[in-house]
C-alpha cells in the first residue's frame, strides 16, 4: 500500500475518533475513576510509542544518513526541543481532561468530567479557563501529532501495510479526550450546541492538517526528506514523552486512591504500544540508507 494512502486511512480514522469524542459528553455520564484509568492507559501507550518506536527510528535514520561520533546528538536535541515545545504549550494553555467539576470534591464520587488546570484544586478560578485558549493549545498539539504521524509513516519507503501503527494507535486513543475537553469547556462557557459541533468538526481536522504540512514540506529531495523525517520523529518522541508524563506524574501526588487500577492501566498501555511497535517491525524491519520520505514520494509519483 502506498504510504500516502495508508496515511489517508489513518487520518480518516483519527478524524472520526475526534468527532466521536466531542459528542460523548452529551451521550454519557463519565465518572472520575473511569476517566483516570483511561488517561493512564493512553499515557502508557504514548510513553511506549515514544521510547520503543519514535526515538529508535529517529536514531536509525541518523545512523543511515549521517556519520561520525556525534550523529546521534541531533535526534536527542530534537527530542529535547519537542519536549520543551509541548511543555510550554501545556504551561501557557492549561488544558487537561482528568478533573471533576467544582461540585464533585470526592474523587470517588461519580459525576461529569470537566477539564481544569493541572493543579487538581477545584476552585472558582477553573471557570475562568478560556475555551478559546484550550482550542488553540489543543489544536497546536494536534497539528504536531499529525507531523509525528506523517513522519512515522514516511520514514521508510518500504514501510509495509502497518507503517506508523504505534503512533496511529497513540493518537487515535488520545484525540477523543482532547475533543471532550473542548466540548465541555464550551458547554460550561454557555456556548450553543451548534457552536460546539462546529468547533468539534474544525478541531478534528488538525491532525490531518499536520500530516499534510509535513508531507508538503518534506517531499523535495531525498537527503533533505530523510533528515526532515528523522528530526520530526525525534521531535515527536520528546512531545509524546511530555504529554505522557504530564498525565502520569500528577497521579503520584493526587491520586493515592485506585493506585493499583491506575498502575495496571499504565502497564496495559505500555503493552499495547509494545505490541503495535513489534507488529510494525515484523512488517518492514529497520530503516535502510536511501529510504525515507523522499524516495517514497518519488515512487508514488506517476511517470
Amino acid at each position: 500500500m502506498p504510504p500516502i494512502v495508508l496515511l489517508a486511512y489513518y487520518c480518516v480514522a483519527i478524524l472520526l475518533a475526534s468527532v466521536l469524542g466531542g459528542m460523548l459528553p452529551g451521550w454519557l455520564r463519565l465518572t472520575h475513576r473511569w476517566m483516570e484509568c483511561a488517561v493512564s492507559l493512553v499515557a502508557g501507550v504514548m510513553l511506549g510509542v515514544a521510547l520503543l518506536h519514535l526515538l529508535p527510528h529517529a536514531l536509525d535514520t541518523a545512523a543511515a544518513t549521517g556519520s561520525g561520533p556525534n550523529r546521534f546528538l541531533g535526534p536527542l536535541q530534537w527530542a529535547l526541543v519537542g519536549w520543551l515545545a509541548m511543555f510550554f504549550v501545556e504551561r501557557f494553555f492549561c488544558f487537561h481532561h482528568h478533573d471533576l467539576p467544582d461540585d464533585d470534591h470526592d474523587h470517588d464520587h461519580a459525576g461529569p468530567i470537566a477539564c481544569e488546570e493541572h493543579g487538581h484544586a477545584h476552585s472558582d478560578h477553573s471557570h475562568d479557563l478560556s475555551w478559546g485558549g484550550a482550542i488553540f493549545g489543543l489544536t497546536l498539539h494536534s497539528v504536531l501529532a499529525g507531523v509525528a504521524l506523517a513522519a512515522s509513516v514516511f520514514h521508510n519507503q518500504t514501510g509495509g501495510a502497518w507503517a506508523g501503527l504505534g503512533v496511529f494507535v497513540a493518537i487515535v486513543l488520545h484525540k477523543p479526550f482532547d475533543s471532550m475537553t473542548i466540548a465541555m469547556l464550551m458547554a460550561r462557557g454557555g456556548r450553543s450546541a451548534t457552536a460546539q459541533a462546529a468547533a468539534n468538526a474544525a478541531f478534528a481536522l488538525a491532525v490531518p492538517l499536520g500530516a499534510v504540512l509535513f508531507y508538503l514540506g518534506a517531499v523535495n529531495g531525498h537527503e533533505a526528506a530523510n533528515a526532515a523525517a528523522g528530526s520530526a520523529l525525534a521531535f515527536s518522541a520528546g512531545m509524546f514523552l511530555c504529554i505522557s508524563m504530564s498525565d502520569l506524574l500528577p497521579e503520584l501526588q493526587f491520586h493515592h486512591h485506585d493506585r493499583f487500577k491506575l498502575s495496571a492501566a499504565l502497564l496495559l498501555g505500555l503493552a499495547v504500544a509494545w505490541v503495535a511497535c513489534r507488529f510494525e517491525q515484523h512488517t518492514h524491519g529497520p530503516v535502510e540508507p536511501g529510504g525515507g520520505l523522499g524516495a517514497a514520494a518519488v515512487t508514488a509519483e506517476p511517470s
